[in-house]
C-alpha cells in the first residue's frame, strides 16, 4: 500500500497593509519617491493599487523606523539620504547581518538553503548581463528566504529599514559601484548559510558589508 502523499500547507495569505508595504519600500528603494519628497496617500492607493487605509497603514509603519517623516504643516515626507550617517547604517547592519547569516546556516531547511543558492547566482547572472532590476529582484528574494530562514524576527525587524536605506544609497551612486562585487559576495553568503557552517556565513556577512562600506567611502571621498 502506499503511503499518503503529503498536501503541503498553504501559504497565509498576506494582509493588504503588508502588501502596501512591499510596494511601498520598493518605490522608496528604487528612488521612485525621491528622498525629501511629499507622500500623496491618493496617489500611492492609486499606484499600488490598494486601499488608503492599508497604504496610510504602511506609511505609519515607516514613520515608525524613520523612512517616512512626519513634519508639521508639511506632512509626511520621505526621509534623506544623509551621507555622514550612512557609514553608521552600515556598521549596525554588520552586526545584524551576522546575527542573521548564522540562525539561518542553523536553521535553515534543505529547501530554503537550496533557494537562498539559487537566488544568489541569479544576482551573478543579473550582474554579468548589467541588469539592475533583475539583480535587485534576485537580492529581495534571496533577503526574504535568509530572513525567513533565520527565524530571528526580532534581528529582522530591525535589519530591514536598515536594508532600505542601503538599497536608497545604492540606487543614488550605483555609478561608483562594482555590481558583480557585490553579486559574488551575495553568492559567498548564501553558499555559508547553505553549508550550514556558521563561521562561513558570518564570513560572508562580512564580506557583503565590506563591499557596501567601501562603496559609501568612495562615495562619501568623491
Amino acid at each position: 500500500m502506499a503511503p499518503p502523499k503529503t498536501v503541503p500547507r498553504p501559504q497565509p495569505k498576506r494582509r493588504a497593509a503588508d502588501l502596501a508595504y512591499d510596494a511601498i519600500e520598493t518605490l522608496l528603494s528604487t528612488l521612485q519617491l525621491e528622498p525629501g519628497s511629499q507622500i500623496v496617500e491618493a496617489d500611492l492607493a492609486e499606484r499600488t493599487g490598494l486601499g488608503r487605509t492599508p497604504v496610510r497603514e504602511a506609511l505609519m509603519r515607516m514613520v515608525s523606523i524613520g523612512l517616512i517623516v512626519q513634519q508639521p504643516r508639511r506632512g509626511l515626507l520621505v526621509s534623506t539620504i544623509d551621507l555622514a550617517d550612512h557609514l553608521d547604517v552600515i556598521q549596525t547592519r554588520r552586526v545584524l547581518e551576522r546575527l542573521i547569516a548564522a540562525c539561518s546556516a542553523r536553521r535553515a531547511t534543505a529547501l530554503q538553503r537550496k533557494e537562498i543558492v539559487r537566488c544568489a547566482e541569479l544576482m551573478v547572472k543579473a550582474a554579468h548581463r548589467g541588469d539592475l532590476n533583475d539583480y535587485m529582484q534576485a537580492d529581495r528574494a534571496l533577503d526574504l528566504v535568509n530572513h525567513q530562514a533565520s527565524h530571528n524576527d526580532s534581528a529582522v525587524k530591525a535589519v530591514i529599514p536598515l536594508i532600505v536605506q542601503c538599497r536608497r544609497f545604492w540606487y543614488a551612486y550605483q555609478h561608483e559601484g562594482e555590481i558583480v562585487e557585490g553579486a559574488n559576495a551575495h553568492l559567498e553568503l548564501a553558499q555559508g548559510i547553505a553549508t550550514g557552517d556558521e563561521a562561513a556565513a558570518v564570513a560572508g556577512a562580512d564580506r557583503l558589508m565590506d563591499y557596501l562600506e567601501l562603496f559609501a567611502r568612495k562615495v562619501i571621498d568623491n
